[in-house]
């Protein structure tokens, strides 16, 4: 089960309707997206109270043989824009656990000295054990207990754990991402342990641990959980709650693997939730919020494609421009059938060496750093567009030599599935070691990079996307004739130099099968199933 965020609470005699829908089959597993809201029937008022992400496993009774399954297949556009982001937040999951490790080991966690509080309440007080029977009507067909059962049991105990702590009644508004690691049956005894792990200012964590025995047998761990509990004033703020003492040991480890998880919550929260109007638009990188911005990076650039308002602006020799206008944004997709295969369009594409041999406008790109795999920094220098024409070669000469650069979170993914597209996705972030520097202007990009589709005939469909922020609107939309032939000038030379290297030698063929899969898997059940870097966009 993904993160949880409880929005708002359900009082007694409250309505409460729960939508759920498989938004993607992998391989032998499943994501089903879950929405939960609140009614209240004598003043018809409806609210939003949580969403949740659950992945399932099918598994064969008899023999408990996985079940290989059957791809889903979307057809409205909400559907389409779920099932494409249903690949990325599985790569989130995946990496869930080696984030917290990774800010641990490499000390991005400041040390507390919890010790100096005198008034700290001890952990110890806190602890709370707790042991229940499953009966019949704790299970599912298959006799195995509900998962939602022992979420409310391990809720139960957390809950006294925190009242402990605060000797109040707190409401809970989070659990983190948790994994039920085994399936317990009728008649096992469960037992739940509960223990504040850290409280801060204004809300307090309680770790929960679930194990499942018999009679004789050793006990099974079913699972771990985090929540994360608030007291709430009679204004309905957070009040201010005591601080915590951890045990030695076991309990100054739980205390800093708390403050990572929240450090990972707020950054998670800033990231996905920045409205892209903002200034701005660049978030800060570092090590601790990278995976987030890489999703970020990727979806934008998803939900952009799969937008069906774009309109088609003009057309010439088969290269198509579209625009799209929203609010104070403005973006453009270029797109053309090109004669060549798309695993090949990608390696050319999203090797940015490349760029300045198909591109006037890509003066210099420089590498800053190789994030993993999958995502890259860069330093690109481009003509400014705050002098001459938008888009023009000559723009950095009429703007008196002064040129714009972008520091650049490039993301690159391949096909999750059949019918998915390889996808080259770019960004701004602001590193501290890389400020803007005098005789250049420092750009911001809000999403921006390509899709590239295989379609018959092994040939690919290559779209580029561009999103406009309002720092270059007004130089835009003066000039849509003049932006329209930079776009098809520049799009042309990059199909021509697709076209001329279209037949890779053996060493780049080396290169491209270490870095690249077939499109035919239906899978994306690897850890190292996407690959990163992309594109600036070509005249912002």
């Amino acid at each position: 089960m993904d993160d949880i965020h409880f929005e708002h609470t359900i009082s007694v005699g409250q309505v409460v309707n729960i939508k759920s829908k498989v938004n993607r089959a992998f391989n032998t597993s499943m994501e089903v997206g879950i929405q939960v809201s609140c009614e209240d029937l004598f003043s018809d008022r409806h609210w939003k109270v949580c969403h949740a992400y659950a992945t399932f496993v099918t598994q064969r009774t008899n023999t408990g043989e996985k079940v290989i399954l059957k791809p889903v297949v979307p057809h409205t556009h909400k559907e389409q824009v779920e099932y494409s982001l249903a690949a990325e937040r599985r790569r989130v999951r995946m990496l869930h656990d080696d984030i917290i490790k990774d800010l641990l080991s490499h000390g991005s966690i400041q040390q507390s000295d919890s010790s100096a509080v005198d008034s700290a309440v001890a952990a110890e007080k806190t602890k709370v054990e707790s042991v229940e029977l499953v009966l019949p009507p704790h299970t599912n067909h298959q006799v195995n207990t509900f998962g939602g059962q022992i979420m409310a049991w391990m809720v139960n105990v957390a809950t006294i754990a925190a009242s402990r702590l605060c000797q109040a009644h707190p409401t809970l508004r989070t659990i983190d991402m948790f994994t039920f690691r085994g399936p317990s049956q009728i008649g096992d005894r469960l037992l739940l342990r509960a223990i504040v792990n850290n409280a801060f200012k204004n809300s307090i964590e309680v770790g929960v641990r679930a194990e499942a025995y018999q009679e004789e047998g050793p006990n099974r761990h079913i699972n771990s959980a985090f929540m994360i509990f608030e007291v709430l004033d009679n204004h309905r703020k957070p009040c201010t709650l005591p601080r915590i003492r951890p045990e030695p040991v076991e309990g100054e480890r739980r205390f800093q693997e708390a403050i990572a998880r929240k450090k990972i919550r707020l950054d998670r929260k800033y990231i996905i939730s920045c409205k892209q109007a903002e200034v701005p638009l660049s978030v800060p990188w570092d090590p601790r919020n990278q995976v987030y911005l890489s999703y970020n990076n990727v979806s934008a650039l998803k939900m952009l494609a799969a937008k069906n308002n774009w309109r088609l602006s003009s057309e010439k020799d088969k290269v198509r421009l579209y625009t799209l206008e929203q609010k104070s944004m403005l973006s453009f997709r270029v797109e053309a059938e090109v004669d060549v295969p798309a695993h090949r369009a990608f390696c050319l594409l999203a090797d940015l060496n490349n760029r300045t041999s198909w591109d006037t406008h890509y003066q210099n790109c420089e590498l800053i750093h190789l994030v993993d795999d999958d995502d890259f920094l860069y330093r690109v220098v481009t003509p400014s567009v705050r002098h001459g024409g938008v888009g023009s070669p000559t723009s950095a000469s009429q703007g008196e030599g002064i040129l714009q650069d972008f520091i650049l979170l490039a993301s690159k993914r391949k096909p999750c599935g059949s019918g998915d597209p390889y996808v080259i996705a770019l960004r701004s972030v602001s590193l501290p070691t890389h400020p803007p520097t005098q005789g250049y202007n420092r750009g911001e990009v809000l999403c921006a990079g390509f899709t590239i589709l295989e379609t018959k005939n092994n040939m690919s469909l290559i779209s580029y996307y561009n999103q406009a922020s309002p720092e270059v609107l007004p130089y835009i939309s003066t000039d849509i004739a003049g932006l329209s032939s930079s776009f098809y000038h520049t799009f042309c030379s990059c199909r021509q130099y697709l076209t001329m290297h279209r037949l890779q030698t053996a060493s780049e063929e080396q290169a491209c099968q270490y870095q690249t899969t077939t499109t035919d898997s239906p899978t994306c059940d690897s850890k190292a199933d996407s690959l990163s870097v992309a594109l600036h966009c070509t005249q912002l």
